[in-house]
């Protein structure tokens, strides 16, 4: 792959700074890398590659001679400067909810759609995190045995909130340990020692946004107009990595051994699944980690065309930042960035 030049909008976030860690772990072929944040972020060092890299302030004069465009940010943050970096010849990756929604954007996860991106028009969007890692593990199966429905219950991290819940997590936890009071900033009650059964607000059919995106985006990338898909979407007091549980209805009965054998061979997907010697994924092993782990892999005793899952994975990983990477990856070895030949 050529060098090419690389700015990144949210440089110093969570999802950011997982980013640039991934880019030296996978040598990925940077020519130049420019690092952008908020004002208030501007003027501090990063070491990526070796060296120190100042945080600028991102504006619109911020993309000249970008040859890939990474936003990490607000959906705010990218309706602004998404198109403008389009306009100076990027190719842009946003992790945002802004655009993955829309037609004429592709709505990646390399493994399963990466031929989506052929149609690209200068802007790819990343799945919402907990999508991700439940398509990845949804999708080799579906392709022997047609899904129908699912049913998903997730347990969701703090990190997917960003730097502050962590921080509130930490403070909270002190707090309650110590039996004192906590006043909650980010989430709208104490996450310590709690569960709060909403991430992002409610629509006026009783699911959250975060809900309604698990069945809108698993459609989409999984070219699956039909697949009904319920979900309720917990937010957990833990640090990093999202669980999952999934009970999928397909078009005939799929034994859990024959899943087994299909998710084992999918790339990306690690199969942990001997629950009687007390193996099974835990959001300890996926931290820090690229592969979406599955397992407690049994017969759903309510369907008999269904099975029941355990998922669990990185909501940093590859629930953001490696994906970011991947399609960055995939759109180079299939010369589609718009700069090609131009440059």
């Amino acid at each position: 792959m050529r060098p090419v030049n690389v700015t990144v909008v949210g440089a110093t976030g969570a999802v950011g700074e997982v980013f640039l860690s991934i880019l030296e772990q996978r040598r990925f072929p940077v020519k130049m890398l420019r690092l952008l944040a908020s004002q208030r972020s501007a003027g501090k060092r990063l070491k990526v590659f070796g060296r120190a890299h100042a945080v600028e302030e991102a504006t619109e004069s911020s993309f000249q001679g970008a040859d890939i465009v990474f936003i990490s940010a607000s959906a705010e943050v990218s309706r602004r400067f998404a198109p403008v970096a389009v306009q100076a010849g990027a190719l842009v990756i946003d992790d945002s909810s802004a655009f993955r929604m829309r037609p004429d954007v592709p709505l990646v996860v390399p493994e399963i759609n990466a031929a989506d991106l052929e149609g690209h028009r200068g802007i790819v969007a990343i799945p919402n995190c907990s999508t991700t890692q439940m398509v990845m593990a949804l999708y080799p199966l579906h392709r022997a045995d047609p899904i129908r429905r699912v049913i998903v219950d997730t347990y969701q991290s703090v990190s997917g909130t960003g730097r502050a819940a962590m921080e509130e997590l930490r403070e909270g936890s002190r707090a309650a340990l110590n039996g004192q009071e906590y006043a909650p900033r980010v989430y709208p009650h104490p996450i310590a020692f709690n569960v709060l059964p909403q991430i992002e607000g409610f629509l006026d059919n009783g699911y959250t946004k975060e809900e309604w995106k698990m069945l809108e985006e698993t459609r989409k990338i999984m070219h699956a107009p039909d697949i009904l898909v319920s979900a309720t979407c917990v937010r957990v007091p833990v640090y990093l990595s999202h669980s999952e549980a999934v009970h999928a209805e397909f078009t005939h009965p799929l034994s859990p051994e024959e899943a087994r054998r299909l998710l084992a061979a999918f790339p990306g997907v690690r199969v942990l699944d001997a629950p009687q010697a007390g193996e099974y994924p835990m959001p300890v092993q996926g931290a820090g980690t690229d592969d979406v782990f599955v397992g407690r892999i049994r017969q759903d005793a309510s369907s008999p065309n269904g099975l029941a899952m355990w998922i669990v994975a990185d909501n940093l990983r590859k629930g953001a930042a490696l994906n970011a990477i991947q399609i960055a990856e995939e759109a180079l070895s299939r010369a589609l960035l718009p700069t090609v030949g131009r440059r």
